[in-house]
């Protein structure tokens, strides 16, 4: 949007969330090649260099978002994440599950101060994301030839041990990871990064790449991450083959019925829990099952064994997540809750559901071609993925949230206005352009 279309003039040049927003992209789209050679220069400190600039935009998001925009709903959500900080520490029973927990929060805050912003603004921060996808299909490919030398090393951190570069097998195929710590990693960059890269390329650009993308996902053995790629590519291609002034409220509905994902894991649950999805095979189907039965259940049913008031006020940040796995006493209940949403919820409770209310509703008024993009995107992709690690994977997920805390939501939600009378005139947004 134009600086004369805000309140204030705006530089995102070099502006802090965008060096946060760099800073956890490079770091954890080369985290195998980055841990390695840290620990081999000892300088690991310059690992935690991303967490280090988020605790600035912890107060930005304050200062920006509570106090400049007046949001009772950034307020409320601040509150509620350091209630349930509180909770975690509580339930987990660690002080070294709580420091997790809190770093594991961090990139939260980066993705929301991109509130009132416009991410096709952002030119460097881009040119960074587009280098991130280049280097990381070379790095697939690499891969493929060449045994990386930081695969199976092995670091702590907070005194658990880890892997820089885990080297695993898919029904006797080996999923490659490339420079990311693994195949999971990788996959996902070349996802968010084709994404964010492709709105402003030609459309021969973008079938091309996103051709040479979905094989290279492939090689991770990402199912997930392929197949979103391939329904984000015919998603794009059906909204620019549609007349210029239709785009982007196009856009804005195919990303308002993503938030549908989020009843796919109940309606599975009802329909196939208990059913063998893949007798005699342990393919797709299978790791399907596992969901159903075990990892979309499982901590509903731990939780009110250990904790029954939290079905409805959570077990607090950390909880059946990589805090819990690793710094806490309640490992033996430990499950992967592969669905962002649901692992959230268990984390915050019916808060969350509220949250996520006015989330939609915001969707409403968003502008940023970049953060419906990434938004539809996320929603898909989160069915069968928590996206608490790599922490990027949170930061873009908030991001794409971020509008619900900007000046036209407050407006709206705290003014009693529609949200359709808080959108400007189509002519006037520049964001149209990017998907043209």
């Amino acid at each position: 949007m134009a600086s004369s279309e805000r309140d204030t003039p705006i530089s995102v040049g070099f502006s802090l969330e965008a060096i946060a927003f760099c800073l956890y992209v490079v770091r954890d789209a080369f985290a195998g090649a980055m841990k390695f050679y840290f620990a081999k220069l000892h300088l690991e400190i310059l690992w935690f260099s991303p967490d280090f600039v988020a605790i600035v935009c912890i107060a930005l998001f304050i200062k920006r978002c509570v106090i400049d925009n007046g949001s009772m709903m950034a307020f409320l959500v601040f509150g509620q994440i350091c209630v349930s900080l509180f909770i975690g520490f509580w339930f987990l029973g660690s002080a070294t599950a709580l420091m997790s927990s809190i770093k594991m929060i961090f990139p939260l805050f980066v993705g929301f101060c991109f509130a009132d912003r416009n991410l096709g603004e952002y030119r460097n921060s881009l040119r960074i994301v587009t280098a991130t996808l280049y280097l990381s299909l070379f790095g697939i490919f690499l891969s493929k030839y060449w045994s990386m030398p930081w695969v199976g090393f092995k670091y702590e951190s907070f005194g658990a041990t880890r892997e820089a570069g885990r080297l695993w097998w898919s029904f006797q195929e080996q999923r490659l990871a490339g420079f990311a710590a693994d195949s999971t990693m990788a996959a996902y960059f070349i996802l968010v990064a084709y994404v964010m890269t492709s709105i402003r390329r030609s459309i021969p650009w973008c079938i091309v790449m996103g051709g040479i993308s979905i094989y290279a996902i492939r090689l991770t053995t990402s199912k997930t991450a392929m197949g979103v790629l391939f329904v984000y590519l015919v998603a794009m291609l059906f909204v620019r083959s549609l007349p210029y002034e239709k785009r982007l409220t196009t856009l804005r509905s195919l990303t308002l019925w993503s938030y549908a994902s989020i009843l796919v894991p109940i309606v599975l649950i009802i329909l196939f829990t208990g059913v063998d999805l893949s007798p005699g095979t342990k393919g797709f189907f299978f790791s399907l099952q596992d969901r159903i039965n075990n990892s979309w259940q499982l901590p509903f049913v731990y939780l009110s064994q250990l904790m029954p008031v939290g079905i409805v006020t959570g077990c607090g940040v950390g909880c059946f997540n990589y805090p819990q796995q690793l710094f806490s006493n309640l490992t033996d209940y430990w499950v992967p809750v592969d669905n962002f949403y649901i692992g959230t919820y268990v984390m915050f409770g019916f808060p969350f559901v509220i949250f996520m209310w006015m989330v939609f509703r915001s969707t409403l008024i968003v502008t940023d071609v970049y953060k419906l993009s990434l938004v539809f995107v996320t929603n898909i992709f989160t069915i069968t993925v928590l996206s608490y690690g790599p922490a990027t994977g949170l930061l873009v997920i908030a991001l794409g949230f971020s509008e619900v805390f900007s000046k036209t939501a407050t407006k709206v939600f705290q003014g009693g206005g529609k949200p359709q009378a808080a959108l400007p005139s189509e002519p006037r947004l520049s964001a149209v352009r990017d998907v043209g």
